[in-house]
């Protein structure tokens, strides 16, 4: 697996999101936000986070989720057989992180890389997961030399008492060991 020169994931599935923009002048990616995700809540492989993540989620569904009208994308999504979708390209702004606030910095969509892990709160991510994402993170942290290992979040940590994903099921501790 690479990064090529536009950015994207060479091997990983691409599903271009209409959702997402330029970042700011001057801003690279210098954080890494981790996201749990799934639709419907606590169901998995429905491709529903596709459809959200590309704007194509049918009317009747999103309507039924409370999705209506949502933009949100994420850069990469890691399903739990451990596939891989990148719906932006690294260099451009998803929007995954919503209000936000790092180190007393706002607005973390503007220089964040955001990876959803198809899982729940509460429910433990598979073997594949990790090994995916640590390739991906090694790779990042390669490619964009303002990326560290200490500048790797939760949604929770960004968004603190709106959000509480990757949750407690997360294992922080197993993953961050795997990039030193």
């Amino acid at each position: 697996m690479l990064i090529d020169s536009e950015h994207w994931l060479e091997g990983a599935n691409r599903v271009p999101s209409p959702h997402q923009d330029d970042r700011p002048q001057g801003q690279g990616p210098s954080l890494i936000v981790l996201h749990g995700i799934s639709l419907p809540p606590g169901e998995f492989g429905t491709g529903l986070v596709d459809r959200l993540f590309s704007g194509s989620m049918p009317a009747d569904v999103a309507d039924a989720l409370k999705l209506s009208g949502l933009r949100v994308s994420s850069h990469v999504l890691i399903d739990r057989l451990g596939a891989c979708t990148q719906y932006v390209p690294f260099d451009k702004r998803a929007w995954h992180a919503g209000v936000s606030r790092w180190q007393g910095r706002p607005n973390c969509n503007d220089y964040a890389i955001g990876i959803e892990l198809e899982g729940t709160d509460s429910r433990p991510y598979t073997d594949g997961q990790y090994r995916v994402l640590t390739r991906v993170t090694r790779l990042l942290l390669k490619t964009y030399p303002r990326l560290t290992v200490e500048a790797i979040v939760g949604h929770n940590e960004v968004a603190p008492g709106r959000k509480t994903d990757p949750g407690r099921s997360f294992d922080w501790h197993r993953y961050l060991t795997t990039l030193y």
